[in-house]
């Protein structure tokens, strides 16, 4: 039987599994799906974070962040400086380290090591697409 599904669809099939694949990996880790965005956040930055940069690169609302973070921060995961006045860093504490290193930082290898096993050009159109992807999807949903 042919393939009969639209690229949208597809697209949006492989959006969903990839999610899926991420919260299993988040539930064999026992965090909630927030707290490994943060812990990941943090990881891509290294030991700490602006908070601005979290809810600017998860896409999920300040007060589920918020709350998240009270509960990392009530498990001594993680702790919260003020930074250059105003703006609040999230740091992660030794424990957090070690959680981050048993957690996020596993993700983030194994991310690494499937665009190791691309070539750069499948990297580069990879991400390029990915990219155009989204900034023509911003510019599309300004309209509704």
């Amino acid at each position: 039987m042919q393939d009969l599904m639209t690229p949208s669809k597809r697209f949006d099939h492989l959006t969903n599994e990839i999610e899926a694949a991420y919260h299993e990996a988040v539930l064999k880790f026992g965090f909630s799906d927030t707290a490994l965005v943060i812990l990941y956040t943090i990881c891509n930055f290294g030991d700490d974070c602006l908070l601005s940069e979290i809810n600017k690169l998860s896409g999920i609302s300040r007060q589920t962040i918020n709350s998240a973070l009270r509960r990392l921060e009530a498990d001594e995961i993680v702790f919260l400086e003020t930074y250059d006045g105003k703006k609040k860093k999230v740091c992660l504490t030794d424990k957090g380290k070690k959680v981050a290193a048993g957690t996020a930082l596993q993700l983030i290898r194994i991310e690494n090591e499937i665009f190791a096993s691309w070539t750069q050009e499948e990297q580069d159109l990879y991400l390029e697409l990915t990219q155009r992807y989204l900034e023509a999807f911003r510019e599309k949903i300004k309209g509704l």
